[in-house]
C-alpha cells in the first residue's frame, strides 16, 4: 500500500530518510519533514500488521503491475514520480523494500494503465497507455535500444475531453485471450495490436450520454473466461460513471447523478455490440472485484458528482452482487450497506480466503480529519461475502495439495521446499488407505477400487482438519498446456458432481482500476472421490500466456458455489 509523498508526515516516523540522513523524533524539522516518513507499507494479512517501507518518488495516481515472479512493478505518478520505475520484490526476512530503477519512462505517466503482456521467452514486458495530457503508450522494458522509446496512439487524443478533465484517463485495458489488447477510454474502445502498432478494430461506441472513465470514474472488468469454449470468448464489462459535465459541475458545487447503467459486449468474434443493462442505483467511483465464484462484486463509490478533491457526493454504501449467467434484470443483488463511506481514492482487492479488504477513502488534498463532510479514512475493512459463513464449510474443499505432473511423474513440493517424484500419478500427497473411487470424467460416472498403502484410517481422521498444503510457501509451477494434480479434503460429496478450479491473477487497483485482474475456469479432465472423504482431480492449465499471462495466480476449488482457501500456484512457458 502507498499514498502520496506530498501528503504531509503519516503516522510512522523513519530512522532514516529514503535517501539518507537520521530522522529524529525530537527534531522540529524532520517531524515537519514528509521524507522522514513512510508513505508506503507492507501489510500482513494473517497478523493485521504493518511494516513501514521507503518510497522515493512521489507515486500518486501512479500505476503497476505484478510480474512473473511475484515483483510489484510500479510505474509513473506526480512531479518527480512523473518518468520514475520502481520494483517491490516481496520477501520472508522483512527486509525487502522498495528500489528505484535506473531507467526512467519516455513519457510523463500521472494516471496512466498498466497491462502485463504475454511472454513466449520468460521476458516480462509490460504496456503502459496513456496518462494525463499525454497521447502514447511505452513499454517496460523498452523494445530495444533501436526502437522508439514511445509510440503515439491518435485514439487517446480523440477521446480526450479537455473541458472535463479529460475523460479518458486511466483506461481500461483487457488483454484478449488472441493476445490483442482492448483498450477502452471515455466511451469508445479499440482493439489494438501493439505489435504492429496498428488498431485491427474499432468498436461501437457505448450507448448513452455521459463518460465511463477518469475522472468519471465508472469501472470495468473482463468475465471469466472458459475452458468449455477454449477461452475463445473474451467479453468485457463496464459500469458506472458520470453524467455530461459533471466534472465541472462538481468543481461549482453541483453533484450531478452518476451513470445507472452497464454494458456488456464479446470482444472477439465479428458481431461487437454492447449490452446493456441498469444497476440499482447510479455509482461512481466503484471498484469492481471478480469473485472466486465468477461472480462480480460492485464495492465502494459515490450516487453523484465525479472524481477529484470533494467532487463526489453521497456514498454508494451497499455492495451489488453481480451474477453474470442470469437473465437480465436478475443479476444485480443488493448486499448489505457499511456505516463507512468510501470515496475517491478508495480501493478493493480480494484475499485469498475470498474476503475482499477495503481501504482509503479520501476526497481532501491533506490528511483532514475533522470538519469536512468525508474524512480522510484510515480503517482497513474486510468484506465476507456470504460464501464465507461457516455454514457452508461442510461443502467447502480443504487441505489442497497441488502437484504438478512431468513425463508420467508426479512432482510435488515438500514443506523442506525439495522435489519429491512418484511413479504412479494419482498418488497425492496424502497417503492414507482409499476405499472405492467414483470417477468422474467428462460428464460419465462409474465405480473404481483404487487404493494406496500406509496409514492407518486413524491418521485420515487426524489429518482432516489439518492443513497439510505443500504449496504455500513456494508454489508449484505449472508449464502453459500441462496437467496437474490437485488433492484435497470435503467430507461430504461434490454438490451436482463438480468442481471448479478457478485461477484469478491479483491486479494492481486505483481510482476503480483492477489492471491486469482476470479469472480462467481451467478444464478438469478426471474427478475421482472416494468414501473417506477426499478427492482427487487432475486439472489441465491454460493454454499460452495470451489467454494468461505468466506469473502467479490464486487457485480457487468452488464446490457448489462455495470457494476454498485460495493457493498459490505460477504458470510459466
Amino acid at each position: 500500500m502507498f499514498d502520496q509523498t506530498g501528503s504531509g508526515p503519516s503516522a510512522y516516523l523513519l530512522r532514516r530518510r529514503a535517501r539518507g540522513g537520521e530522522c529524529h523524533p525530537n527534531h522540529a524539522n524532520d517531524i515537519r519533514d514528509p521524507s522522514c516518513f513512510a508513505h508506503s507499507v507492507e501489510y500482513h494479512i494473517a497478523t493485521n500488521t504493518l511494516r513501514p517501507l521507503k518510497i522515493e518518488s512521489d507515486p500518486f495516481c501512479s500505476s503497476g503491475t505484478f510480474l512473473s515472479n511475484g515483483t510489484l512493478l510500479q510505474t509513473g505518478g506526480y512531479a518527480n514520480g512523473y518518468r520514475k520505475i520502481r520494483y517491490y520484490k516481496p520477501c520472508d526476512d522483512n527486509t525487502c523494500d522498495w528500489r528505484l530503477s535506473k531507467a526512467r519512462l519516455a513519457n510523463d505517466r500521472w494516471y496512466a494503465s498498466n497491462q502485463l503482456l504475454p511472454s513466449f521467452d520468460n521476458k516480462d514486458r509490460v504496456i503502459v497507455v496513456g496518462g494525463k495530457r499525454v497521447f502514447s503508450y511505452e513499454f517496460v522494458p523498452r523494445k530495444s535500444s533501436h526502437r522508439a522509446a514511445y509510440y503515439t496512439l491518435p485514439f487517446l487524443e480523440h477521446t480526450y475531453n479537455r473541458s472535463e478533465g479529460g475523460n479518458n484517463l486511466y483506461p481500461f485495458l483487457h488483454l484478449s485471450s488472441d493476445g490483442h489488447l482492448f483498450i477502452f477510454a471515455n466511451r469508445d474502445s479499440i482493439l489494438f495490436n501493439y505489435r504492429l502498432d496498428r488498431v485491427i478494430k474499432t468498436y461501437p461506441r457505448m450507448p448513452g450520454g455521459g463518460s465511463r472513465s477518469y475522472p468519471s470514474s465508472g469501472s470495468s472488468v473482463i468475465l471469466p473466461l472458459d475452458h468449455h469454449d477454449g477461452f475463445q470468448k473474451v467479453e468485457v464489462m463496464v459500469c458506472g460513471g458520470a453524467a455530461d459535465g459533471a466534472y465541472t459541475a462538481a468543481r461549482n458545487g453541483r453533484f450531478l447523478e452518476g451513470l445507472k447503467t452497464c454494458g456488456r459486449m464479446v470482444i472477439t468474434g465479428h458481431k461487437n455490440k454492447w449490452d446493456m443493462e441498469e444497476m440499482p442505483h447510479a455509482r461512481l467511483l466503484m471498484d469492481m472485484v471478480i469473485l472466486p465464484t465468477g461472480q462480480v462484486l460492485l464495492i465502494n463509490g459515490a450516487q453523484q458528482g465525479a472524481g477529484g478533491w470533494n467532487n463526489a457526493d453521497r456514498p454508494a454504501r451497499n455492495p451489488f452482487l453481480y451474477r453474470p449467467r442470469k437473465p437480465v434484470g436478475k443479476r444485480f443483488l443488493v448486499l448489505k450497506e457499511t456505516n463507512v463511506a468510501r470515496m475517491y481514492h478508495s480501493s478493493a482487492i480480494l484475499l485469498p480466503d475470498g474476503r475482499i479488504l477495503i481501504g482509503g477513502s479520501n476526497p481532501n488534498e491533506r490528511y483532514v480529519y475533522n470538519n469536512v463532510r468525508y474524512p480522510t479514512e484510515l480503517k482497513l475493512q474486510a468484506f465476507a461475502p456470504q460464501y464465507t459463513d461457516h455454514r457452508f464449510h461442510h461443502v467447502r474443499p480443504s487441505n489442497i495439495s497441488i502437484q504438478a505432473i512431468v513425463n508420467n511423474h508426479v512432482v510435488t513440493r515438500s514443506s523442506n521446499n525439495s522435489l519429491v517424484k512418484t511413479t504412479n500419478n494419482r498418488v497425492g500427497a496424502h497417503h492414507i488407505i482409499r476405499g472405492p473411487r467414483k470417477i468422474i470424467n467428462r460428464g460419465k460416472e462409474k465405480n473404481r477400487s483404487h487404493h494406496t498403502s500406509s496409514s492407518s484410517t486413524k491418521n485420515k481422521n487426524k489429518n482432516k482438519n489439518k492443513n497439510v498444503n505443500s504449496n504455500n510457501n513456494d508454489p508449484i509451477i505449472i508449464k502453459y498446456g500441462e496437467e496437474f494434480e490437485v488433492t484435497f479434503w470435503l467430507g461430504s460429496k461434490l454438490i451436482d458432481n463438480e468442481v471448479e478450479f478457478n485461477a484469478y491473477a491479483p491486479p494492481f487497483t486505483t481510482h476503480s482500476i483492477a489492471m491486469n485482474q482476470r479469472l480462467l475456469k481451467l478444464k478438469s479432465t478426471k474427478v475421482l472421490e472416494d468414501d473417506g472423504g477426499w478427492v482427487n482431480a487432475v486439472v489441465k492449465a491454460p493454454p499460452s500466456p495470451n489467454v494468461a499471462p505468466s506469473g502467479y495466480y490464486m487457485l480457487f476449488l468452488v464446490n457448489g458455489g462455495i470457494p476454498s482457501t485460495a493457493q498459490w500456484i505460477r504458470f510459466v512457458n
